[in-house]
């Protein structure tokens, strides 16, 4: 489990330093964008708007080959930079065949 958490920690990490250099929000230091905080609308959190979700995707996609889904099934994966660590975890998970919690994906015969 705390492999897990470190990998997450990690991605977390790396997907706020790609919003802020991705985007151009010169003067944000990735340090200080919070794991739940909104990362769309107007108010609190980032304030990105749909320009920036498709920029976003993009860099995402290239950055830990995962592939984002278009439209209303990507609203929850965008919603915070959390929703989006997970979202990568899983996905790519899925690809090597493993549960986020570990374990193979595999049923024994």
């Amino acid at each position: 489990m705390l492999r897990v958490f470190m990998a997450e920690s990690t991605i977390r990490a790396q997907i706020k330093e790609l919003i802020v250099r991705e985007l151009n929000l010169e003067g944000k230091d990735p340090a200080s964008i919070e794991d739940e905080a909104p990362l769309f609308g107007s108010g609190e959190g980032l304030g990105l708007d749909s320009l920036d979700a498709l920029q976003l995707a993009m860099s995402i996609e290239e950055s830990f080959g995962v592939r984002i889904p278009e439209g209303d099934e990507a609203r929850p994966i965008f919603r915070s930079v959390a929703s989006l660590a997970e979202y990568i975890l899983g996905a790519k998970a899925a690809q090597e065949g493993v549960h986020p919690g570990g374990g193979s994906s595999a049923i024994p015969a």
